[in-house]
């Protein structure tokens, strides 16, 4: 909820599951949040910022946290990978 002002006033804002899109609740303590460098695509560098991904427990316990994680960093942008990563794509 926001006031008149346009700023969040709600106590409790749930994450979201980047890669199924289901809320992550309160007690979902298997849930992670990973955040993945941006490199520059020229010098393969680490340009300070990064991309946040959450997953939650139900992907990490089926065991396809790894999948997921590799799909949305592909589906975000190739530059988020070593340069030797993106190349064999």
């Amino acid at each position: 909820m926001q006031n008149e002002n346009g700023e969040n006033v709600d106590l409790y804002v749930p994450r979201k599951c980047s890669y199924t899109h289901r809320l992550v609740g309160a007690k979902d303590h298997s849930a992670v949040q990973i955040n993945v460098g941006n490199v520059d695509p020229v010098t393969g560098v680490f340009t300070g910022d990064y991309t946040p991904y959450c997953l939650g427990g139900y992907i990490r316990f089926k065991s396809e946290g790894d999948m997921a994680l590799t799909t949305l960093v592909k589906e975000n942008d190739a530059t988020t990978l070593a340069p030797e990563v993106a190349s064999e794509e």
